[in-house]
């Protein structure tokens, strides 16, 4: 219904805050990760949202990116993964974390977010693990995701080699890769940067 809203936030809660938009006090539930980073109250915020209605709640649930709104879908297009479990997983980890997560297998990070067993955080990885792909944020790019061909390639030559997915991305991470680099050389620094 909404795709964002921007104006100015008024309050702040455990897991809600009020955004007032054309003097309409918006309710929107958020992941603790975006209370944490939200400017103080006055400030002006965008936050991308997701509608949820049932008919007992006409809900509204909020991030800082369209990134986090992305994984937050896919969540809760998993089966017995609702609204408040896929918040509660982006409470305890960010998205990049969650994806590294789903692509290793590592039901069991995920299973750390209160309200999300084993076997919930299982179901996730077996729907998510195709339909998620990594990005990689670079050192010294002001910490937006970059998802290019290249980078991309490395970590499947990594993952190839016999590297955890997770590892090869921590790996072309840590390593001094530049946008114009090609995925051999981007490779190469990120075997590097393990040794």
């Amino acid at each position: 219904m909404y795709a964002y809203i921007k104006g100015e936030l008024v309050d702040i809660s455990d897991d809600n805050i009020v955004l007032e938009c054309n003097n309409i006090g918006y309710n929107i539930r958020v992941p603790l990760s975006v209370i944490q980073r939200l400017p103080s109250i006055g400030s002006t915020v965008k936050i991308y949202t997701y509608t949820s209605v049932r008919e007992d709640a006409f809900n509204l649930f909020g991030f800082l990116s369209k990134d986090d709104l992305e994984i937050y879908k896919k969540l809760i297009a998993v089966n017995g993964v609702g609204p408040k479990g896929a918040l509660s997983i982006l409470s305890t980890m960010n998205a990049d974390d969650l994806r590294y997560a789903i692509v290793s297998g590592d039901a069991k990070t995920i299973s750390k977010s209160p309200g999300i067993g084993t076997k919930s955080a299982e179901r996730i990885i077996l729907e998510l693990r195709d339909k998620v792909a990594l990005s990689v944020t670079m050192p010294d790019s002001d910490n937006t995701l970059l998802n290019t061909d290249a980078k991309n390639e490395a970590i499947e030559a990594m993952v190839a080699l016999g590297y955890a997915p997770a590892e090869a991305v921590k790996a072309i991470k840590a390593a001094p890769v530049t946008d114009d680099m090609d995925s051999g050389m981007i490779l190469k620094l990120a075997l590097k940067s393990l040794v």
